[in-house]
């Protein structure tokens, strides 16, 4: 009696679904397979069974989360659930206050207005990691940083939002998926939560 208590326990924890948060570098593809001059996640993450939840660009970094259960893959990664997420943007000239404005009330790209979004001008984190390759910087053109949390998911979203408002993004990080985010996950790095 006891033992089928106890086994029945260890059933009921096997079955609790997989997440993986992934700080994921510049240049490796939301796949396992590598694909052109990309490299795939084979060479960081070698688990059996866990599927990408939600897409973030070869040339993006940061969270990437992974399960092995299709409902909540499907519920991270679906935008009919409008989970929010989290980027940290470098762009190209200097975050104002009128660019900022439209970014919150939602812009106009080529396949329709967006939703709001929620955008304000941030300092460069003192802890963030180096980008391999490094950005390109023109001497004449400053760069800042903005932090928006969008609750949609359209292709390159974030790029087209930064352009139609003037600031073109150099360097796209997004920091956090819902309630998760990187919590001093170094680049490269994976982790069970």
């Amino acid at each position: 009696m006891l033992t089928d208590l106890i086994r029945s326990e260890l059933d009921d924890k096997t079955c609790l679904p997989m997440l993986i948060r992934f700080n994921k570098p510049y240049g490796v593809l939301s796949q396992f397979t590598p694909e052109g001059r990309w490299t795939g996640l084979i060479d960081h993450i070698d688990l059996p069974g866990v599927y990408v939840a939600g897409r973030l660009d070869a040339d993006s970094e940061g969270l990437l989360l992974l399960t092995d259960d299709g409902q909540l893959q499907a519920r991270i990664a679906d935008p009919r659930f409008k989970m929010e997420k989290t980027y940290l943007v470098q762009v190209e000239g200097m975050v104002t206050q009128a660019a900022l404005n439209q970014l919150s009330r939602g812009v106009t790209l080529n396949d329709g207005p967006t939703l709001p979004a929620r955008a304000s001008a941030v300092a460069l984190p003192a802890d963030l990691w180096p980008r391999n390759p490094p950005i390109r910087e023109r001497q004449s053109i400053p760069t800042s940083w903005l932090e928006l949390h969008i609750r949609e998911g359209r292709n390159r979203q974030v790029r087209r939002m930064t352009a139609a408002v003037g600031l073109p993004t150099l360097r796209l990080i997004r920091t956090a998926v819902g309630p998760y985010n990187l919590d001093g996950l170094p680049t490269g790095s994976w982790q069970q939560v």
